[in-house]
């Protein structure tokens, strides 16, 4: 375990401020390097196009043995993913007994784990994943952090639930743990506070400087989901140059120690149509006119999304929804009749009038204006309908194929958003919840699964499944990530990445993230008097959040079959 001093912020500070002016250094670059580069809206890598599916796995470096980690990483390679997503942080405020950490902050004090139950996992990761053809997107903190807010001293440190540390993506510390441990009351003052953010560039700089001259990170993710609020609430001075200004700090330090690799933010994707941009769109030189491959569309530069783009888009939507549902004698009408005719109630004219806080900047996000800092790669964006509306529902179609085309609306809106920047885009995580994961479902923030308990009565009482029950069928959730994939194939997203893959048969040991869940091998007990009982050996499935796939053939197929789609494109 190290400690590392205090690093001025003068350096950052200066490199932010003047980042405007620098040009991009991850654009057009290396055409034939080994390192992932862009050109224009592209990803080049050894001199070829590189678009990709890929899926995450935050917990990997959690597992318990190196031959675990290469299992997992040769399943998800065999289905031609080319991209994992994961944690590469794990902060605590308590050194654990069992399991990893990377971490440690405590009053103020910040010491990081370069042991083998520290950094030395993530090392190991990464080279298995550069034998496997691999490449890794680094997260390196997160928004979410609701086990900061739990003060039930009868609780096990850091949880209020039986599962182990490192189970749920929310449970590796973050920014709401550095406010805590710095004693800090709003979440926005990990951006804004000077000591806080010296001891993140400090940790940041720990893992940059280890991979710089690694082929298989495909880039540094800043944070995952940042937001002005999470478990702990945020300050009103927060907006979304707050965030912006930010991101431009961190990523300038990161590229001033890593020429080589790609930086991106992970936002979700929350755009602001109306709020004034710290890095405004300037029109950019056309490029160099050029053919199509045959069969393929020519894409150019779109303009950036409008409020009143979003209005008449799911107007139009809605508009063939209402003549479908006519034809097949399904209508639902929306409103009051009023002398025969149906009228649109008051709130339903004032809920189509407004965006919503996808649009409006309410979470402190621009995620165009973030995208548009020079040293960010790459647009970047999630959906997740189980956690956050995309959109009206429409009552005239199935509940699932509601959030399935508010879906395909997000996606086509952040592919336009990135190419009106110019670079690529990336979908960093998608998911939706099936009725069988219901109740290992827990929402990013919380630490308790809402659905649990009602399943459990179910199967005591031993009947059968409700057909009402939370999340769509296993089906319907294949059918939408086909949807949502092809859709953003076509609209030119150049990385497409599900939540969250699954895997079986780990190594499992007690106070770990894998815990005993099926057990296998002779029994203990000796067969005669006198002779030694047999070892017995145990085994733990990967974390599920709700969105795991183990076992989902039907998924793994989809996430195959488009593997090779996206490759051809």
């Amino acid at each position: 375990m190290k400690f590392f001093p205090w690093v001025s912020l003068f350096f950052s500070i200066l490199w932010a401020s003047a980042v405007a002016a620098i040009p991009s250094r991850t654009t057009d670059k290396r055409a034939s390097s080994p390192f992932v580069s862009t050109s224009g809206p592209g990803f080049v890598v050894n001199g070829s196009a590189l678009k990709y599916i890929g899926t995450n796995a935050y917990w990997l470096p959690t597992l318990n043995t190196n031959e675990d980690i290469w299992n997992t990483l040769s399943n998800i390679s065999a289905l031609g993913i080319k991209v994992v997503r994961l944690w590469a942080f794990n902060d605590v405020d308590t050194i654990p007994v069992n399991g990893t950490w990377f971490q440690l902050i405590k009053d103020s004090t910040v010491s990081v784990n370069d042991g083998p139950n520290g950094l030395q996992k993530l090392d190991t990761v990464i080279q298995m994943a550069e034998q496997h053809g691999l490449y890794v997107i680094l997260s390196l903190t997160n928004n979410w952090f609701p086990f900061a807010n739990i003060t039930d001293n009868t609780s096990p440190p850091g949880t209020n639930s039986t599962l182990p540390r490192n189970y749920l993506s929310n449970n590796y510390g973050g920014m709401d743990l550095y406010v805590q441990q710095f004693g800090l009351q709003t979440h926005d003052q990990f951006y804004t506070d000077s000591s806080i953010l010296t001891s993140f560039l400090n940790y940041t700089t720990q893992v940059v400087s280890r991979y710089v001259n690694s082929p298989s990170v495909f880039s540094y993710e800043l944070a995952n989901d940042p937001r002005c609020n999470s478990s702990l609430p945020a300050s009103p001075t927060c907006t979304t140059e707050t965030i912006t200004t930010w991101h431009a700090t961190v990523a300038a330090h990161i590229r001033s120690i890593d020429p080589n690799h790609l930086i991106s933010s992970g936002v979700g994707g929350y755009l602001c149509t109306d709020c004034p941009k710290l890095y405004p769109l300037t029109p950019a030189p056309a490029p160099p006119a050029t053919s199509p491959a045959p069969g393929k569309k020519k894409r150019s530069q779109a303009k950036p999304i409008t409020k009143e783009q979003i209005l008449r888009e799911r107007s139009e939507r809605q508009r063939r929804n209402r003549e479908a549902a006519k034809r097949a004698g399904t209508l639902v009408e929306d409103g009051v009749r009023i002398r025969g005719r149906w009228v649109s109630t008051a709130t339903k004219r004032q809920q189509s009038s407004t965006v919503g806080s996808l649009y409006d900047g309410a979470y402190g996000v621009d995620s165009q204006d973030i995208s548009n800092i020079p040293d960010i790669g790459f647009s970047s964006f999630q959906l997740f309908p189980d956690q956050q509306s995309y959109g009206p529902d429409d009552p005239n179609v199935a509940p699932w194929q509601s959030v399935e085309q508010n879906g395909v609306q997000w996606i086509t809106s952040q592919a336009q958003s990135a190419s009106a920047v110019g670079k690529p885009s990336v979908l960093t995580g998608f998911g939706l919840v099936t009725q069988d994961n219901a109740p290992n479902f827990v929402p990013f923030n919380s630490t308790v699964a809402p659905f649990a308990n009602c399943d459990k009565l179910r199967l005591a009482n031993f009947l059968p499944a409700n057909p009402t029950s939370y999340g769509v069928t296993n089906t319907e959730q294949s059918d939408t990530y086909s949807t949502w994939i092809n859709t953003g194939i076509a609209a030119g997203v150049n990385g497409i990445v599900q939540y969250q893959w699954g895997q079986s048969n780990l190594t499992a040991e007690p106070g770990t993230t894998i815990s005993p869940s099926t057990t296998t091998g002779e029994s203990p007990t000796p067969s005669s008097p006198g002779e030694a009982p047999s070892p017995q050996q145990t085994t733990g499935e990967s974390p599920n959040d709700g969105y795991s796939i183990s076992g989902s053939t039907s998924v793994q197929q989809v996430l195959g079959s488009e593997s090779q789609s996206i490759a051809s494109d």
